[in-house]
Protein backbone atom coordinates (compact mmCIF):
# COMPACT_ATOMS: atom_id res chain seq x y z
CA UNK A 1 0.00 0.00 0.00
CA UNK A 2 1.14 3.37 -0.88
CA UNK A 3 1.25 6.61 1.05
CA UNK A 4 -1.46 8.05 -0.94
CA UNK A 5 -3.76 5.41 -0.10
CA UNK A 6 -2.21 5.25 3.27
CA UNK A 7 -3.64 8.99 3.49
CA UNK A 8 -7.67 7.74 3.67
CA UNK A 9 -8.76 5.83 6.84
CA UNK A 10 -5.82 3.96 7.76
CA UNK A 11 -3.63 7.02 7.88
CA UNK A 12 -6.34 8.19 10.56
CA UNK A 13 -4.64 4.78 12.54
CA UNK A 14 -1.57 6.55 13.86
CA UNK A 15 -1.72 10.98 13.35
CA UNK A 16 1.00 11.24 15.75
CA UNK A 17 2.96 10.20 13.16
CA UNK A 18 2.33 11.94 9.99
CA UNK A 19 5.87 10.84 8.43
CA UNK A 20 3.98 7.95 7.58
CA UNK A 21 2.31 9.81 5.24
CA UNK A 22 5.21 10.50 3.13
CA UNK A 23 4.94 9.59 -0.18
CA UNK A 24 8.30 7.39 -0.09
CA UNK A 25 6.35 4.85 2.20
CA UNK A 26 4.70 2.10 1.73
CA UNK A 27 3.45 -0.62 4.26
CA UNK A 28 1.70 -3.63 3.27
CA UNK A 29 -0.22 -4.17 6.97
CA UNK A 30 -0.93 -0.89 7.71
CA UNK A 31 -2.98 -1.91 11.21
CA UNK A 32 -0.79 -4.54 12.32
CA UNK A 33 2.01 -1.57 11.89
CA UNK A 34 0.17 0.60 14.08
CA UNK A 35 -0.26 -1.79 16.52
CA UNK A 36 2.93 -2.57 16.58
CA UNK A 37 4.12 1.16 17.22
CA UNK A 38 1.31 1.27 19.67
CA UNK A 39 2.58 -1.99 21.45
CA UNK A 40 6.33 -0.67 21.40
CA UNK A 41 5.36 2.61 22.57
CA UNK A 42 3.21 1.02 25.48
CA UNK A 43 6.62 -0.98 26.64
CA UNK A 44 8.34 2.06 27.09
CA UNK A 45 11.70 3.35 25.90
CA UNK A 46 13.15 1.52 28.93
CA UNK A 47 12.13 -1.89 26.41
CA UNK A 48 13.36 -0.44 23.65
CA UNK A 49 16.65 -0.96 21.43
CA UNK A 50 17.61 -0.21 18.07
CA UNK A 51 19.74 -2.77 15.15
CA UNK A 52 20.80 -1.05 12.41
CA UNK A 53 22.77 -2.04 9.29
CA UNK A 54 24.97 0.66 8.32
CA UNK A 55 25.68 1.08 4.40
CA UNK A 56 22.80 2.65 2.40
CA UNK A 57 20.94 2.36 5.86
CA UNK A 58 22.26 4.92 8.28
CA UNK A 59 24.37 6.32 5.63
CA UNK A 60 23.07 7.89 1.96
CA UNK A 61 22.42 5.45 -1.19
CA UNK A 62 23.15 8.29 -3.49
CA UNK A 63 23.21 12.01 -3.66
CA UNK A 64 22.08 14.41 -7.12
CA UNK A 65 21.81 11.55 -8.88
CA UNK A 66 25.34 10.28 -7.92
CA UNK A 67 25.94 6.97 -5.89
CA UNK A 68 27.36 7.64 -2.21
CA UNK A 69 30.09 5.51 -0.70
CA UNK A 70 30.08 2.39 1.22
CA UNK A 71 32.82 1.95 3.94
CA UNK A 72 34.30 -0.25 2.02
CA UNK A 73 33.82 1.88 -1.39
CA UNK A 74 35.67 4.63 0.96
CA UNK A 75 38.92 2.76 1.35
CA UNK A 76 38.43 0.86 -2.33
CA UNK A 77 38.99 4.28 -3.90
CA UNK A 78 41.18 5.67 -1.12
CA UNK A 79 44.96 7.13 -2.28
CA UNK A 80 46.40 4.43 0.26
CA UNK A 81 44.91 1.60 -2.68
CA UNK A 82 47.38 1.32 -5.91
CA UNK A 83 45.87 1.35 -9.32
CA UNK A 84 46.13 -1.79 -10.03
CA UNK A 85 44.24 -3.03 -6.39
CA UNK A 86 41.60 -0.38 -7.36
CA UNK A 87 40.81 -2.11 -10.84
CA UNK A 88 40.37 -5.53 -9.15
CA UNK A 89 38.32 -4.13 -6.13
CA UNK A 90 36.18 -2.76 -8.64
CA UNK A 91 36.04 -5.78 -11.10
CA UNK A 92 34.91 -7.63 -7.75
CA UNK A 93 32.15 -4.88 -6.91
CA UNK A 94 31.15 -5.52 -10.86
CA UNK A 95 31.19 -9.37 -10.29
CA UNK A 96 29.10 -10.10 -7.36
CA UNK A 97 27.05 -6.87 -6.34
CA UNK A 98 24.38 -7.80 -9.06
CA UNK A 99 24.15 -11.57 -7.13
CA UNK A 100 24.42 -10.16 -4.02
CA UNK A 101 20.95 -8.10 -5.17
CA UNK A 102 19.10 -10.16 -7.23
CA UNK A 103 15.92 -11.32 -6.30
CA UNK A 104 15.99 -14.18 -8.45
CA UNK A 105 18.98 -15.98 -6.13
CA UNK A 106 18.05 -17.86 -2.88
CA UNK A 107 20.19 -17.17 0.25
CA UNK A 108 21.69 -20.68 0.47
CA UNK A 109 22.75 -19.51 -3.06
CA UNK A 110 24.40 -16.27 -2.63
CA UNK A 111 26.02 -17.01 1.10
CA UNK A 112 29.50 -19.14 -0.64
CA UNK A 113 29.60 -16.33 -3.06
CA UNK A 114 29.25 -13.93 -0.62
CA UNK A 115 32.54 -15.22 1.15
CA UNK A 116 34.32 -15.46 -1.70
CA UNK A 117 33.68 -11.53 -2.21
CA UNK A 118 34.25 -10.38 0.71
CA UNK A 119 37.25 -12.55 1.69
CA UNK A 120 39.02 -12.00 -1.84
CA UNK A 121 37.89 -7.89 -1.31
CA UNK A 122 40.43 -8.14 2.49
CA UNK A 123 42.74 -10.32 0.77
CA UNK A 124 43.38 -7.44 -1.86
CA UNK A 125 43.08 -4.77 0.61
CA UNK A 126 45.41 -6.16 2.86
CA UNK A 127 48.13 -6.23 0.41
CA UNK A 128 48.16 -2.46 0.27
CA UNK A 129 50.15 -1.95 3.68
CA UNK A 130 47.40 0.70 4.68
CA UNK A 131 48.29 2.51 7.73
CA UNK A 132 45.83 2.58 11.13
CA UNK A 133 47.02 6.75 11.17
CA UNK A 134 45.32 7.20 7.64
CA UNK A 135 41.99 5.86 8.52
CA UNK A 136 40.74 9.37 9.95
CA UNK A 137 42.08 11.10 6.62
CA UNK A 138 40.87 8.67 3.90
CA UNK A 139 37.13 9.34 5.37
CA UNK A 140 37.48 12.88 5.77
CA UNK A 141 38.55 13.08 1.84
CA UNK A 142 35.41 10.33 1.18
CA UNK A 143 32.35 11.38 0.15
CA UNK A 144 30.52 9.60 2.19
CA UNK A 145 27.11 11.33 3.84
CA UNK A 146 25.01 9.89 6.29
CA UNK A 147 21.33 10.10 5.78
CA UNK A 148 19.71 13.39 6.45
CA UNK A 149 18.20 13.49 9.87
CA UNK A 150 20.89 11.18 11.31
CA UNK A 151 21.65 13.54 14.24
CA UNK A 152 18.41 13.50 15.47
CA UNK A 153 18.17 9.55 14.86
CA UNK A 154 21.46 9.75 17.04
CA UNK A 155 21.12 12.03 19.30
CA UNK A 156 17.13 11.17 20.49
CA UNK A 157 18.14 7.61 21.36
CA UNK A 158 21.53 9.15 23.60
CA UNK A 159 19.40 11.19 25.11
CA UNK A 160 16.99 8.81 26.52
CA UNK A 161 19.20 5.51 26.51
CA UNK A 162 18.34 3.72 23.99
CA UNK A 163 21.08 1.12 22.87
CA UNK A 164 21.57 1.50 19.43
CA UNK A 165 23.44 -1.81 17.77
CA UNK A 166 25.32 -1.43 14.53
CA UNK A 167 25.37 -4.65 12.66
CA UNK A 168 27.10 -3.68 9.67
CA UNK A 169 29.05 -5.73 6.94
CA UNK A 170 31.32 -3.16 6.08
CA UNK A 171 34.80 -2.18 7.57
CA UNK A 172 34.34 -1.17 11.14
CA UNK A 173 37.60 1.01 11.23
CA UNK A 174 36.05 3.23 8.44
CA UNK A 175 32.43 3.17 9.83
CA UNK A 176 33.46 3.90 13.60
CA UNK A 177 35.32 7.20 11.95
CA UNK A 178 32.00 8.33 9.88
CA UNK A 179 30.11 8.25 12.95
CA UNK A 180 32.93 9.95 15.14
CA UNK A 181 33.84 12.61 12.77
CA UNK A 182 29.90 13.20 12.81
CA UNK A 183 30.30 13.63 16.41
CA UNK A 184 27.58 11.39 17.23
CA UNK A 185 29.71 8.28 18.46
CA UNK A 186 28.01 8.45 21.99
CA UNK A 187 28.26 5.69 24.59
CA UNK A 188 25.16 4.23 23.85
CA UNK A 189 26.46 2.96 20.30
CA UNK A 190 27.41 -0.10 20.15
CA UNK A 191 29.01 -1.65 16.79
CA UNK A 192 30.12 -5.22 15.30
CA UNK A 193 31.87 -5.53 11.63
CA UNK A 194 34.60 -6.18 9.84
CA UNK A 195 37.73 -4.83 12.00
CA UNK A 196 41.30 -4.74 10.39
CA UNK A 197 44.32 -6.50 12.77
CA UNK A 198 47.00 -3.97 12.45
CA UNK A 199 50.88 -4.95 13.03
CA UNK A 200 53.11 -3.13 15.87
CA UNK A 201 54.20 -0.87 13.29
CA UNK A 202 49.98 0.40 12.82
CA UNK A 203 50.41 -1.34 9.41
CA UNK A 204 47.23 -3.91 7.76
CA UNK A 205 48.07 -7.20 8.12
CA UNK A 206 44.35 -8.97 7.78
CA UNK A 207 41.14 -8.97 8.62
CA UNK A 208 39.90 -10.24 12.12
CA UNK A 209 37.48 -13.35 12.45
CA UNK A 210 34.44 -13.41 11.75
CA UNK A 211 33.85 -12.26 8.44
CA UNK A 212 30.44 -10.66 8.49
CA UNK A 213 28.60 -10.49 4.76
CA UNK A 214 25.76 -9.08 3.92
CA UNK A 215 23.59 -12.91 4.57
CA UNK A 216 25.22 -14.06 7.54
CA UNK A 217 24.07 -11.29 10.12
CA UNK A 218 22.88 -12.90 12.85
CA UNK A 219 23.67 -15.21 16.50
CA UNK A 220 25.94 -17.42 14.24
CA UNK A 221 29.03 -14.46 14.42
CA UNK A 222 27.46 -13.11 17.43
CA UNK A 223 28.68 -16.12 19.81
CA UNK A 224 30.89 -14.90 22.56
CA UNK A 225 29.88 -11.48 22.26
CA UNK A 226 28.03 -10.73 25.50
CA UNK A 227 26.49 -7.50 23.63
CA UNK A 228 22.61 -9.40 23.14
CA UNK A 229 22.81 -11.19 26.84
CA UNK A 230 22.79 -7.81 28.33
CA UNK A 231 20.39 -6.46 26.66
CA UNK A 232 17.74 -9.36 27.51
CA UNK A 233 15.37 -6.56 29.27
CA UNK A 234 15.25 -4.87 25.81
CA UNK A 235 11.89 -6.91 24.54
CA UNK A 236 10.86 -4.15 21.74
CA UNK A 237 13.46 -3.78 18.78
CA UNK A 238 13.26 -1.07 15.93
CA UNK A 239 15.34 -2.49 13.16
CA UNK A 240 16.53 -0.86 10.64
CA UNK A 241 18.35 -2.09 6.87
CA UNK A 242 18.58 -2.04 3.15
CA UNK A 243 18.99 -5.96 2.53
CA UNK A 244 17.04 -8.95 2.70
CA UNK A 245 20.38 -9.90 4.36
CA UNK A 246 19.01 -7.21 7.52
CA UNK A 247 15.89 -9.05 8.15
CA UNK A 248 18.10 -11.31 10.80
CA UNK A 249 20.16 -9.07 12.18
CA UNK A 250 17.97 -9.75 15.62
CA UNK A 251 17.80 -12.87 15.15
CA UNK A 252 19.49 -14.41 18.90
CA UNK A 253 18.11 -11.49 20.89
CA UNK A 254 16.62 -13.09 23.57
CA UNK A 255 12.66 -12.68 24.48
CA UNK A 256 12.09 -10.30 21.84
CA UNK A 257 8.19 -9.44 22.66
CA UNK A 258 7.72 -6.39 19.71
CA UNK A 259 9.96 -6.15 16.48
CA UNK A 260 9.61 -3.52 13.37
CA UNK A 261 11.28 -3.56 10.62
CA UNK A 262 11.89 -0.87 8.58
CA UNK A 263 13.45 -1.33 5.23
CA UNK A 264 15.55 1.16 2.43
CA UNK A 265 15.03 0.29 -1.07
CA UNK A 266 17.33 1.77 -2.46
CA UNK A 267 18.30 0.08 -5.93
CA UNK A 268 16.10 -1.17 -8.28
CA UNK A 269 12.97 -0.21 -6.82
CA UNK A 270 9.82 -1.88 -9.01
CA UNK A 271 12.19 -4.98 -9.36
CA UNK A 272 12.51 -5.47 -5.67
CA UNK A 273 9.37 -4.00 -4.41
CA UNK A 274 7.37 -7.07 -3.95
CA UNK A 275 10.10 -8.72 -2.14
CA UNK A 276 10.43 -5.81 0.65
CA UNK A 277 6.96 -5.43 0.98
CA UNK A 278 6.61 -8.83 2.13
CA UNK A 279 9.85 -9.16 4.29
CA UNK A 280 9.98 -5.12 5.64
CA UNK A 281 6.48 -4.04 7.83
CA UNK A 282 7.79 -0.59 6.14
CA UNK A 283 9.39 -0.11 3.23
CA UNK A 284 10.79 3.29 2.28
CA UNK A 285 11.62 3.58 -1.81
CA UNK A 286 14.29 5.77 -2.61
CA UNK A 287 14.36 7.65 0.47
CA UNK A 288 17.39 9.59 1.63
CA UNK A 289 15.91 10.72 4.81
CA UNK A 290 15.80 8.68 8.30
CA UNK A 291 12.20 11.31 8.99
CA UNK A 292 10.36 8.34 9.20
CA UNK A 293 12.16 6.52 11.81
CA UNK A 294 12.86 10.00 13.59
CA UNK A 295 8.75 10.18 13.50
CA UNK A 296 7.87 6.88 14.95
CA UNK A 297 11.00 7.71 17.80
CA UNK A 298 9.71 10.68 18.62
CA UNK A 299 5.98 9.25 19.10
CA UNK A 300 7.02 6.35 21.43
CA UNK A 301 9.66 8.34 23.19
CA UNK A 302 7.73 10.77 23.70
CA UNK A 303 6.38 11.62 27.27
CA UNK A 304 2.75 11.19 27.59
Amino acid sequence: MSAAELRGSEAALCPQVPELQKTTVRIQQPERVMGLIRAIKEQGGSKLQVISDFDMTLSRFGCNGRRCPTSHNILDNSHVISEDGKKKLKDLLHHYYPIEIDPNRTLEEKRPLMVEWWTQAHDLLSQQKIQKGDIAQIVRESDVMLRDGFNELFDQLHKYNVPMFIFSAGVGDILEEIIRQANVFYPNVNVVSNYMDFDDNGVLKCFKSPLIHTYNKNNSVLQGTAYFQQLSTRTSIILLGDSMGDLTMADGVPSVENILKIGFLNDKVEEQRGNYLDAYDIVLESDETLDVVNGILRYILMET
